[in-house]
């Protein structure tokens, strides 16, 4: 099974980092954001990755190229020009890179990237957001359902704290509490090529048209996931993600 992640937005929002990386390239840790979410699908037996680029894409091959030698010990023999690895860590990764534009909006990404999916089920995900989704029971629910897509809906944290309070005294508090509110797209998906046919052009919003087609025609599952869910979308949402990695407590850490 493949998993495909678009990764074409811009960190310009996360303001500590300097150049503005590839939002999918900024760090959680020591490795960036991309790899979290390739070793929770790795996990789950899922090893072929499809990864549609956008913004300085540049940044996210040269990762990739060299992944082998950022990841083992190494001796350069300079009077000879060769290099000899030592102590080496990989991954059982295969990555496909796709160059599906610059301004290119998200449905539009995944029709550029369709022909490398075959006919096949496929997963896919976005680059900024973490979570301890099941992804083998997400595919169980899918084929289940017998329909074209399956979206995983989350509750977000809720901006503001909450406090259990009686009697004027403070009995528990959280930073970032689940909300109580309504159900949103998580960025999980299972998917069958036909569920693509309504991305028709580069400026195809997956997130309005063929979603919306897909629910009107019956061919939209909903998957529920109660537990850890968390979006990069501003500079306190990466200080969230790296306290919790730093603490050795992060929910997403499952493998």
């Amino acid at each position: 099974m493949k998993c495909v992640i678009l990764a074409g937005g811009s960190g310009t929002r996360i303001s500590d980092e300097p150049g503005t990386s590839p939002k999918s390239m900024i760090q959680i840790g020591d490795n960036p954001i991309i790899w979290h979410l390739m070793k929770l699908y790795s996990h789950y037996g899922i090893n072929d990755f499809i990864i549609g680029l956008g913004d300085k894409g540049y940044e996210i091959k040269e990762y990739f190229l060299n992944y082998y030698l950022h990841n083992a010990d190494v001796t350069f023999d300079m009077a000879d020009n060769k290099v000899e690895f030592h102590a080496k860590r990989s991954e059982p990764w295969s990555v496909t890179l796709v160059d599906t534009g610059h301004q290119t909006a998200t449905g539009g990404r995944l029709r550029r990237i369709r022909p490398y999916v075959s006919d096949a089920t496929f997963c896919m995900t976005y680059g900024d957001g973490l979570s301890n989704v099941d992804i083998n029971a997400q595919l169980a629910f899918h084929r289940q359902a017998g329909r074209s897509a399956t979206v995983t809906c989350v509750r977000p944290p809720s901006r503001f704290g909450r406090i259990n309070a009686s009697e004027g005294q403070a009995e528990g508090f959280e930073d970032q509490p689940i909300s109580e509110g309504g159900l949103i797209n998580g960025g999980f998906f299972v998917l069958d090529p036909e569920a693509l046919d309504g991305c028709t052009s580069d400026h195809t919003i997956w997130e309005e048209e063929p979603l919306q087609q897909l629910a009107a025609a019956g061919q939209l599952s909903t998957w529920v996931h109660e537990d850890f869910w968390q979006q990069m979308d501003t500079l306190r949402d990466k200080h969230t993600l790296e306290n919790l990695w730093a603490k050795g407590v992060a929910p997403w850490k499952i493998w």
